[in-house]
């Protein structure tokens, strides 16, 4: 069994996460796990994770056939990233002890923070399959190309599938239900993701503005698309702007400005 254990800074509760649903992800009710099945950043392993919380952490379990062979250290970072944990949050309650407005939102959902796509891979993809399609059917679709093409994995207990690789993405010609303009422009995902232009890190590292501008020359990612893909894909660091709110001297910036990875008062 492969493990490793996060310890978020400032205040987290896991049960908020699964209960926040967006894209393809679905809200469900929180049994005590959250279940994760992904693409690893590396792009060549998939695997699915258990993520559990209790006082001396957040502990994650990889499972799935590549269980063995993934890169433990990189599942953790991303699993970290997707979890908005490698944030410094403390900033943020500081905050909300001296304004009562933001007090009030951290009441609403103690603990929250914003659960982030995959990876920035997987969110143009997403992009790319959900555009003029409702939500729920775009989820289907995804969840029987994850099964079809990507890797079958049962994570405490619930049958899941994570996305194809990108290499596995490429050999798919054709998919029903899905034109082959889109399967077109989910090869050309595909080849940005393998020329390292959907690397979180170097999203991370740019001006978000270049970033999204970068973005907008692959096929099928518009300016939201480009905008989603850096906030809630790759840029943990914007965790408070996304929330609504990121702290400096006890002021609120932008929703837009850039986060440094903590949010300090």
């Amino acid at each position: 069994m492969t493990t490793f254990t996060l310890h978020p800074t400032g205040a987290f509760s896991l049960r908020e996460s699964p209960e926040f649903g967006f894209g393809p992800r679905h809200a469900a009710v929180f049994d005590g796990t959250m279940r994760l099945a992904f693409c690893v950043d590396d792009l060549v392993h998939q695997v699915g994770v258990a993520v559990t919380q209790d006082g001396r952490g957040v502990h994650g379990e990889i499972v799935g056939p590549g269980a063995g062979a993934a890169p433990v250290a990189r599942v953790a970072a991303q699993t970290a990233r997707m979890l908005s944990l490698d944030v410094d949050a403390r900033g943020y309650e500081a905050v909300a002890a001296r304004d009562p407005v933001v007090a009030r939102v951290l009441a609403t959902a103690p603990g929250l923070r914003p659960p982030l796509f995959h990876s920035p891979y997987e969110a143009a993809a997403w992009c790319v399959l959900s555009l003029r399609w409702n939500t729920r059917q775009a989820a289907a679709v995804r969840d029987r190309l994850a099964r079809a093409h990507g890797l079958p994995v049962e994570v405490a207990g619930v049958a899941m599938a994570a996305f194809p690789t990108p290499e596995q993405l490429l050999a798919v010609p054709a998919f029903e239900g899905v034109p082959p303009a889109k399967i077109e422009r989910l090869h050309g995902v595909a080849r940005a993701a393998l020329d390292g232009r959907l690397s979180a890190e170097e999203i991370r590292r740019a001006d978000p503005e270049e970033a999204m501008a970068r973005l907008r020359e692959i096929p099928g990612i518009g300016p939201f698309s480009a905008s989603l893909i850096v906030i809630r894909a790759a840029d943990g660091g914007t965790a408070g702007a996304v929330m609504g709110i990121a702290a400096a001297g006890g002021e609120a910036r932008p929703c837009g400005a850039r986060g440094t990875g903590r949010l300090a008062p």
